[in-house]
């Protein structure tokens, strides 16, 4: 297993959002995340990153224990993990390629022709290899999603955490931006997405948590059952 959580005790803040999380995600999966604002998904995700400590419990990230988690090993499983915000977080003042360039310098890859050839291969994958000198300000909303997308695939991660990838674009370019997760998925990439979009989970069915009440719940089922018209019982929730 890629992760592994066992009666974990998620915080944030010292306040504990979720309690005796039991949670596995294994390679090549997709997995989502849904619940209410605030009900503890992103506290999850950033538990996942290191950003929050473990509150309780036990917890594992390609093989990192979240509970005794030192600085220097934090940026170790970072550079092995790809991470997509609902914000983008790209560098205004560069362009696309510098983008990308700077996370390559900053986890340790010295040779600039390696790093512009591993640049150009991510934005043929995402689509936007015309946009190597363009600006963030001179993209779509869904075009930045797809760089943020490119620089967390470029140290070829066994996991993409994304957190309401596409909770700022609209309906139809959300669509494209989880068909394209689901794509390096397919090819063994693990993906953990947080989403409020439940449309999502019909068309592009996964594994799925609940986040709610304090608990964290799988409800896969839920949503691949057959819809039955006119039975309260088979709607989607």
């Amino acid at each position: 297993m890629l992760i592994v959580l066992k009666e974990a005790k998620i915080s944030h803040e010292k306040v504990t959002t979720l309690s005796d999380v039991n949670f596995t995600v294994d390679e090549g999966e997709f997995v989502y995340l849904i619940g209410k604002v605030g009900s503890g998904k992103s506290s999850i995700l950033k538990t996942l990153y290191a950003e929050l400590p473990l509150g309780g419990g036990t917890g594992e990230v390609l093989g990192y224990n979240l509970a005794k988690m030192k600085q220097r090993r934090i940026a170790e499983l970072r550079r092995q993990t790809g991470i997509v915000f609902q914000d983008f977080q790209l560098l205004t003042d560069r362009t696309v390629a510098e983008n990308l360039d700077f996370v390559l310098r900053a986890t340790g890859h010295k040779r600039k022709a390696e790093r512009r050839e591993r640049i150009a291969r991510v934005l043929e994958e995402v689509g936007l290899a015309d946009k190597l000198d363009s600006f963030p300000h001179e993209l779509s909303g869904g075009e930045q999603q797809r760089v943020a997308i490119a620089r967390a695939i470029l140290n070829e991660p066994k996991i993409i955490l994304a957190d309401e990838p596409t909770g700022n674009l609209d309906r139809e370019t959300g669509k494209r931006i989880v068909g394209l997760l689901r794509e390096i998925c397919e090819r063994g990439t693990a993906v953990v997405m947080s989403t409020h979009n439940l449309d999502l989970l019909h068309q592009f069915p996964g594994v799925v948590y609940r986040c709610e009440e304090g608990t964290l719940s799988e409800v896969t089922e839920e949503f691949n059952r057959p819809v039955v018209m006119g039975d309260p019982a088979g709607e989607p929730q």
